[in-house]
């Protein structure tokens, strides 16, 4: 293949998933530079082995070498900390291009935002694998055939992730909701 004819379909069957890539990097690293890097790293491994994608289902490829980048970056990043905590201080922002509606109700909004804000942390705080798998399935619709295909797992090992991190995520809220005193 040219590089005209591989740069086209590149952009024909990579880039639309540009965005999931560096979400999934941005849960996984907890950092926007780091995840900028991530995506930046991963598509130039995704650009070099074009050639070994076979079909059109680009998306859970680009992930798993997202996936792979990252736990490549961090392994890097603890290596270089010796022992530095991770600044998990900063749990996310948005996606850019997010289209932003100003809410009629303020208050209901600000409980949306508070319930929102709860879920994101509490999900941040999950262990790697859990959080991974959720964010794959829930956030980018992921089947669990290419979460399966992403991760390097069984299909069974990723339905029990999803189960476990659901149940985690949800006793972490409703001892969070307990502790804070907002449960009804």
């Amino acid at each position: 293949m040219s590089e005209r004819g591989a740069r086209e379909r590149f952009e024909r069957l990579l880039l639309p998933h540009l965005d999931a890539a560096y979400a999934l990097a941005r849960w996984l690293l907890r950092d926007d530079s780091l995840a900028e890097d991530a995506v930046q790293e991963a598509c130039l491994r995704a650009f070099r082995f074009l050639g070994s994608l076979k079909g059109e289902s680009a998306k859970p490829w680009l992930l798993k070498i997202v996936r792979n980048t990252c736990y490549e970056l961090l392994a890097r990043e603890r290596l270089d900390a010796r022992g530095e905590d991770f600044d998990e201080s900063n749990p996310g922002e948005a996606a850019a291009g997010t289209v932003v509606v100003l809410p009629l109700d303020p208050e209901a909004s600000a409980l949306r935002c508070a319930d929102r804000a709860l879920v994101r942390d509490c999900l941040a705080a999950l262990p790697a694998v859990y959080r991974e798998a959720l964010v794959l399935r829930e956030m980018h619709g992921c089947a669990y055939k290419e979460i399966a295909a992403i991760v390097g797992v069984p299909i069974g090992t990723v339905m029990s992730r999803l189960s476990r991190a659901r149940r985690l995520l949800h006793w972490m809220i409703a001892e969070r909701l307990r502790r804070d005193g907002t449960a009804s």
